[in-house]
């Protein structure tokens, strides 16, 4: 059963049309790793799907962009709704542990998350790819996708990649160790009365 927020379920969909995309997205903290992606960038479905599984959430995206042009509106525009339903479908976040330090391996990378959900938007971000693509994916955009997320979740994230040779393997690290990051913060914690602050709100 899903943990609930004041009796509700931790979800939330958004709609976001613009003249650059046109995106579905539906987002369950407390959900089984269910994902059904559906984007014309091949390797954020890849990416987005990791993330859902070792999240264990559920999430749905549905998403059209001008990849003539180029990646990045599609990339950017649905970390914006990702970002979006996750601040939303948590609600007050009474009862959450709120923060986590992740760290995943992929074979020879190593990358780390630590994320505070804070309600206040802050994120670094240390990675040296050894390629400026995989495939036609550009990796610049896994920070346009992260600071994004980050932005309108508004939350801290703080994403390292210690090392690794291949850019696939140290970006999958990245998504993996985000999932589990977001799952950890976000997870109920029967210890914590009210909202995790002394200030009593976040």
């Amino acid at each position: 059963m899903a943990e609930q927020d004041n009796g509700r379920a931790r979800s939330a969909s958004v709609a976001r049309k613009t003249n650059e995309t046109d995106i579905k997205l539906s987002f369950q903290v407390d959900g089984t790793g269910i994902s059904e992606i559906q984007t014309d960038v091949p390797f954020l479905n890849h990416m987005l799907d990791l993330f859902t599984k070792h999240g264990h959430f559920d999430l749905k995206v549905d998403a059209k962009g001008d990849i003539e042009i180029d990646d990045h509106h599609t990339v950017e525009d649905i970390g914006i709704c990702l970002g979006q339903t996750l601040r939303e479908a948590l609600g007050d976040k009474r009862g959450i542990k709120r923060y986590a330090s992740v760290f995943v391996p992929m074979d020879e990378a190593l990358a780390q998350v630590v994320i505070d959900i804070s309600n206040r938007p802050h994120f670094e971000y240390r990675a040296q790819y050894p390629t400026a693509n995989v495939g036609s994916f550009e990796t610049q955009l896994v920070h346009e996708f992260l600071w994004k997320l980050a932005l309108e979740a508004r939350i801290t994230l703080h994403v390292i990649v210690h090392y690794g040779q291949n850019t696939h393997h140290m970006i999958e690290a990245v998504f993996k160790a985000l999932g589990r990051a977001i799952d950890e913060a976000t997870s109920i914690d029967p210890r914590v009365q009210g909202v995790p602050s002394t200030k009593g709100v976040l």
